[in-house]
């Protein structure tokens, strides 16, 4: 944007990148950087470009693209973590059913109905 001469806005940003308005709101690194590039532009306007753009993408596209891939990562990461400890969980609340016996084992219904009962006077 700022070779092309084009003013920095979050939207043409947005835009530019792929991403939503939200996340560059959101990410407080990138989100300080526009502000920063909108303020310089403020007090310096873009000249006009004098060559044609290369086809390379701008160093904010390319923090953009590198830090939405280490936040894929990361969640990639977090989700596989949670599964094997959620993995981890159920396979001892089973072994601790078993331990248990049938008779220990209750279902919220089988409860439920039995603190429900109506007592009838004779």
């Amino acid at each position: 944007m700022i070779r092309r001469g084009q003013p920095i806005t979050f939207r043409g940003l947005a835009q530019t990148a792929g991403v939503s308005i939200d996340f560059l709101y959101r990410c407080t690194e990138i989100h300080r950087r526009v502000e920063q590039l909108r303020n310089q532009q403020r007090s310096h306007p873009p000249q006009p470009a004098t060559q044609p753009p290369d086809d390379s993408p701008s160093s904010v596209v390319r923090t953009l693209t590198a830090q939405l891939a280490e936040l894929k990562r990361r969640h990639r990461d977090e989700v596989q973590a949670l599964r094997q400890a959620l993995e981890t969980a159920q396979s001892e609340n089973l072994e601790l059913r078993r331990r248990l016996g049938p008779r220990h084992t209750t279902h919220p219904e089988a409860s439920w109905r039995r603190s429900s009962a109506v007592v009838r006077p004779q």
